[in-house]
């Protein structure tokens, strides 16, 4: 099936060239020029993956990512920022807000097509996970935790971070573990970025399921 990719830039030129590039490689693709816009477009569209600039007026990127993610059938599509920006805070406000990815320009088309086809595998791998306890597990067609019979529904970046705990309940997960499973190997983020979500995570899960292991990583506990 034809993936389909939104893109939202105020800079015309930047949009048609990364269009151009993509079609070449068979997605479908449709532009927004701000951000209230890509929120008209891609409430229709139904795209895959969202490609948002940071720096627009009106509504800037994190706002738009923010407002994206209150609407329930786009909750789960991918969003990635594409900016000139690279301090650390812009990254943290992207992922606060729910990206999946943060993609610095300029960058050469050839390398953005290869960044966009890494992030829609790393949603193809993603396999079925059975509930591995009644006290705390996973519902992944619908992307929610369940705690104790509650839906908790979560942004896909929290989903799969909590999904990679779940997958062996005690194990320590390094940082590394993390960066790689969760964001692919590909990814550029910053270094508070699996801090900034394992906090958020643990707001909406309850911070005794999350232990962090000084120096190494995290670990999922379930044996309460």
């Amino acid at each position: 099936m034809q993936k389909k990719i939104l893109l939202v830039d105020d800079e015309s030129d930047i949009l048609e060239l990364i269009k151009y590039n993509l079609e070449k490689e068979d997605f479908e693709v449709q532009l927004a020029f701000n951000g209230r816009d890509a929120i008209t477009v891609a409430k229709d569209f139904r795209p895959d993956l969202i490609i948002l600039d940071v720096m627009m007026p009106e509504m800037d990127g994190v706002e738009t990512c923010i407002e994206l993610r209150k609407i329930d059938q786009l909750k789960n599509v991918l969003i990635a920022f594409l900016t000139a920006r690279g301090e650390d805070y812009s990254q943290i406000a992207g992922f606060e807000a729910g990206a999946d990815d943060y993609i610095t320009k300029p960058i050469k088309p050839r390398v953005l097509v290869s960044r966009v086809k890494a992030l829609l595998r790393r949603t193809e791998r993603v396999e079925s996970v059975e509930e591995e306890s009644s006290i705390l597990s996973i519902d992944e067609e619908r992307y929610v935790a369940i705690r104790e019979g509650k839906e908790i529904i979560l942004p896909k970046k929290e989903f799969e971070l909590l999904k990679l705990l779940l997958s062996k309940p005690g194990k320590v997960f390094t940082r590394d573990n993390i960066f790689s499973a969760v964001w692919g190997n590909d990814a550029v983020v910053g270094e508070r970025t699996i801090d900034v979500h394992i906090r958020k995570l643990r707001e909406k899960i309850g911070d005794s399921f999350i232990s962090t292991v000084k120096g190494v990583g995290y670990k999922l506990v379930l044996d309460k």
